[in-house]
């Protein structure tokens, strides 16, 4: 697939597109939440799109390990006041969310697109998103972010995770989806251990279905302070080398904090491999 629909927008896959992240959450793992700072979190929305983001990523609610759920409610309140102003951008916004209400409610705030851990297995769900335009992440997560790391058990994690994605997929066709706006997101992090991680990492393409389009992100996860012992704030460069190594496996959307960096990691990449192929 070439494109992905999301909303008014038709995104072209010809390179990978990068998903700046923006938390307007207390808690965010990586550091960076963004609660109750309208004007920053705005800025550095801005600051991510003029960086190279081709699509920004809203998330009100924490799905770190451990996180505690959000009320509705508080989750629409940080929410809102962001997608006043982003909706004026013509930029695709992005929202992170598994609640129906947020769904719709960000839908006529002007998402283009809803990015649901859950991959969509809640039958409210896929009603408020079928009838409208909006591109849909559709993500693995074995359990709950409030326990979901506690001994993640696999028997075949590449095998299972693609299972789920096939049904999920299965389900978005059966509500009337097309293709062209399903996106496949593995799920890295979301009760896996390192080696499930790992194991999943290596066989990417394993786990896509039809030909729809991988979401990648590894971005500054605890995978990666496993792998190097490094702090979330010092995992910029095992960063960068996953996000590479993801496009090079054929990853589409890069989901990602550090944008710019990213970008120019990219770029080269990019040049080198044309290179190698003139």
């Amino acid at each position: 697939m070439n494109t992905i629909r999301c909303g008014p927008y038709r995104l072209s896959l010809e390179r990978p597109l990068l998903m700046g992240i923006v938390n307007l959450t207390p808690d965010s793992f990586s550091g960076d939440g963004l609660l109750n700072d309208v004007e920053r979190a705005i800025a550095h929305a801005r600051a991510q799109l003029s960086a190279g983001a081709d699509i920004l990523d809203i998330g009100a609610e924490s799905s770190r390990p451990g996180a505690i759920p959000t009320p509705e409610d508080e989750e629409l309140r940080r929410l809102m006041p962001v997608m006043e102003e982003l909706r004026t951008w013509n930029v695709p916004i992005s929202v992170d969310t598994y609640k129906p209400a947020v769904m719709r409610a960000s839908l006529l705030a002007g998402a283009a697109m809803i990015n649901d851990i859950s991959g969509m297995v809640r039958p409210e769900a896929l009603a408020a998103v079928a009838g409208a335009d909006c591109a849909i992440c559709l993500m693995h997560m074995r359990g709950e972010p409030g326990t979901m790391q506690q001994a993640p058990q696999y028997t075949d994690v590449v095998g299972e995770v693609r299972q789920f994605l096939a049904s999920a997929v299965a389900r978005c066709r059966r509500a009337g989806i097309a293709d062209e706006r399903l996106v496949l997101d593995p799920g890295f992090g979301f009760g896996k251990s390192l080696q499930h991680n790992l194991a999943l990492f290596r066989a990417m393409a394993a786990t896509a279905v039809d030909h729809l389009p991988l979401l990648v992100g590894v971005s500054r996860k605890s995978m990666l302070g496993e792998i190097t012992g490094r702090p979330v704030r010092e995992r910029l460069p095992a960063s960068l080398a996953a996000a590479v190594l993801a496009a090079a496996k054929g990853a589409k959307i890069l989901r990602v904090h550090d944008v710019g960096e990213t970008r120019d990691a990219l770029a080269v990449w990019a040049a080198m491999e044309q290179g190698e192929n003139a």
